[in-house]
C-alpha cells in the first residue's frame, strides 16, 4: 500500500532547469570554463556544491568551490525573481493535491539549497502538503549516493516498501534504486539525455500516476 511519496523538485515539481542552465552558463563565463553541453547534461540531480568541486578539478580551478557555488546562486536569485514566466510543471499541483487527498504522506528530497527551495515553496504555496523538505546541499554525499532518499525514507516514518520516488534524472534514480525504494522515472519535454533504464516505471505525464494508479503496482 502506497504510504509515502518522494519528490525530487527541479523537473518534477517545477520546470527550473532553464533557469538553471542559465545562472550556470553566467557562473562558467565569469571563470571562463568552457562546459560542453554532455558534461553538463552529466550533472543532471546532483547538487551545486558537487558540481563545483568537480568543475574545479576538471579544470584545474584553484579557487575554492564555494566561489563557483555563490556566483550560481547570486545569478539564480536574480533571473527567478525577474522571471516572470515560471510556473509549476503541468499535472504537478493536480498530483501533490491527489496525493494529499488520499493520505499519502509527502517528503521533498531535492539537491537544490534549502533557500531555493523555500523560495519555490513560498511562490506556490507547497508547504501545507509536505510533511519534510531535505536539501542534498546540506548532506555528505550528493545524489547518485542514496543518503538523501535513505533520509527522506526515515522521515516519512514508513518502511522503504511503501515509499515511491519521482525522480526525472538519471543520478537520482541511482539514487532512489540504491536506497532500496520503488522509482518512478519522469521522462518529460523538459529532461535531456537522461537514462531511465534503472527507473521501476517511466511516465511522460504526471497524470500517469494518481494515488489509484500506482497503489496498484507496489
Amino acid at each position: 500500500m502506497l504510504k509515502a511519496v518522494i519528490f525530487d523538485m527541479d523537473g518534477v515539481i517545477v520546470n527550473s532547469e532553464p533557469l538553471h542552465h542559465l545562472a550556470y552558463n553566467k557562473m562558467f563565463e565569469e571563470f571562463k570554463l568552457d562546459v560542453s553541453s554532455s558534461l553538463y547534461e552529466s550533472f543532471t540531480g546532483q547538487s551545486t556544491h558537487s558540481i563545483c568541486k568537480q568543475l574545479c578539478k576538471i579544470f584545474n580551478i584553484y579557487e575554492d568551490p564555494n566561489e563557483l557555488v555563490v556566483s550560481k546562486r547570486k545569478h539564480f536569485k536574480l533571473i527567478f525573481e525577474n522571471d516572470t514566466s515560471f510556473q509549476m510543471i503541468d499535472g504537478a499541483l493536480e498530483l501533490i493535491q491527489n496525493y494529499f487527498d488520499n493520505n499519502v504522506t509527502l517528503i521533498l528530497a531535492s539537491s537544490a539549497s534549502m533557500t531555493n527551495i523555500d523560495r519555490i515553496f513560498k511562490k506556490f504555496d507547497l508547504n501545507k502538503f509536505f510533511k519534510a523538505k531535505i536539501s542534498g546541499a546540506d548532506l555528505k554525499e550528493s545524489k547518485p549516493n542514496p543518503e538523501i532518499f535513505i533520509k527522506a525514507a526515515k522521515m516519512s516514518g514508513f518502511n522503504k516498501k511503501e515509499c515511491i520516488v519521482i525522480e526525472d534524472s538519471t543520478n537520482g534514480i541511482i539514487a532512489a534504486k540504491s536506497a532500496g525504494i520503488y522509482c518512478v522515472g519522469y521522462n518529460s519535454y523538459n529532461s535531456k539525455n537522461q537514462n531511465y533504464d534503472n527507473a521501476d516505471l517511466v511516465i511522460s505525464s504526471l497524470n500517469e500516476i494518481k494515488f489509484n494508479q500506482i497503489s496498484e503496482r507496489l
